[in-house]
């Protein structure tokens, strides 16, 4: 059964930076498309980032420049690198394998 587990969520100040992970359990992880979401509060859940098995990455205009994502296959994981945080970005982010999706960590970034 292949599950997703993330972690990394936290409260951080605007300006300040959160490292989110994703481990993926099972097999074929390097030959799928990983993706980050988030849903802010009473807002829809929206697509933040994504890379492909080549590395092709794609995000969000509200997070160009900001975020990175990367993935190592070797560790089934792939990351978030999330830097000069505003308050907008406060939402529960989501890991994505599809069909399936992660439990969610939480991001609040508030002075």
């Amino acid at each position: 059964q292949v599950q997703l587990v993330e972690s990394g969520g936290g409260l951080v100040q605007p300006g300040g930076s959160l490292r989110l992970s994703c481990v993926v359990s099972g097999r074929i992880f390097s030959l799928v498309t990983m993706s980050w979401y988030r849903q802010p509060p009473g807002q829809e859940r929206e697509l933040v980032a994504s890379i492909a098995p080549s590395g092709t990455t794609n995000y969000a205009d509200s997070v160009k420049g900001r975020f990175t994502i990367s993935r190592d296959n070797a560790k089934n994981a792939v990351y978030l690198q999330m830097d000069n945080l505003k308050p907008e970005d406060t939402a529960v982010y989501y890991c994505r394998r599809p069909p399936l999706w992660g439990q969610g960590t939480q991001v609040t970034v508030s002075s």
